[in-house]
């Protein structure tokens, strides 16, 4: 099959077969939408590196409309890179309490066997805290909520590129710690969840320096490598001054400006650049089922 470009950004017409795969702009500050496409199948060269060349542009893929069994959505996976395994000694999401044996398949749900509940979750990227973070992750939505439950993604390539010429500068060298929150629900403070470390806080350990300003492996973009509430320290600075930094820069990057919200439908599979993105969750009623089975795919040390 032989695979053309149109003129309109992002759209992909695959010829010779019995679809057409299509990969249309989302109307917002991130995402594509893929429609035309049998992720259950095995993929044509073209239509990889068109996925992976829009992936880079726009951050968000949303594949609509598939049934996959677990063999199948390993395979889709496996196109954009291999499995992430963190060291046995960091934990995350879907491994033991204190690390390791982390599933290839996490499963995302309120129901038994299941993690991360029906709460809201506050906008993250999976991993920050490990040596090597994930370089994206893939969700598929076997059942949703009938409301609530959404995913909202956070440009953060548009987050640096927004900032004032002055706070770029301010911040292009620093380096950052973001502490496991694994880690400190394992050892929590009377005083709950800190979002700065400060000296009166034992640090966690182990933990990982990273730039807070990294540069995309692939696109050599800079962003903006901070989430909304993880426990952070900037490394060096005075305390007061890093952690009014940080509430600055959270409140920067929180911009609706920044956003896409996707509501989910059965069949659903988003795959993300978790190298440029934060994603979070509003909450739904425990009362419904939420069911979606999550595969991380592995990275590089950020730079």
């Amino acid at each position: 099959m032989s695979l053309s470009i149109d003129t309109a950004p992002l759209r992909v017409t695959e010829n010779g077969g019995a679809e057409t795969l299509h990969i249309g702009l989302i109307e917002a500050a991130l995402g594509a939408e893929v429609t035309g496409l049998d992720a259950a199948q095995p993929l044509e060269a073209g239509q990889v590196l068109a996925l992976k060349q829009a992936l880079l542009e726009r951050h968000v893929l949303v594949f609509k409309r598939q049934r996959l069994a677990d063999g199948q959505f390993e395979r889709l996976a496996s196109y954009f890179g291999s499995v992430f395994r963190p060291p046995a000694n960091v934990p995350v999401l879907g491994s033991d309490p204190y690390g390791g044996n982390t599933p290839d398949i996490v499963l995302v749900s309120n129901l038994a066997g299941g993690v991360l509940g029906h709460d809201e979750l506050a906008a993250h990227a999976d991993h920050h805290w490990t040596p090597v973070p994930s370089s994206g992750s893939l969700l598929y939505g076997i059942e949703v909520p009938s409301e609530g439950g959404d995913t909202t993604w956070v440009n953060l390539a548009a987050a640096w590129d927004a900032l004032d010429a002055g706070t770029q500068r301010e911040i292009a060298d620093l380096k950052l710690i973001t502490y496991n929150p694994f880690l400190r629900k394992l050892k929590p403070l009377t005083t709950g969840f800190p979002l700065y470390r400060t000296p009166d806080i034992e640090p966690l350990t182990p933990f990982e320096v990273h730039p807070l300003v990294r540069t995309h492996p692939d696109s050599g973009r800079r962003i903006l490598h901070l989430g909304e509430k993880t426990e952070v320290e900037i490394v060096g600075v005075d305390p007061q001054y890093g952690a009014a930094l940080i509430t600055r820069l959270r409140a920067h990057l929180l911009q609706p400006r920044f956003a896409y919200t996707h509501r989910w439908s059965v069949g659903d599979i988003v795959y993300w650049d978790n190298q440029a993105t934060l994603h979070a969750r509003s909450a739904f009623d425990n009362g419904e089922r939420r069911v979606l089975k999550r595969i991380s795919l592995s990275g590089s040390r950020p730079y």
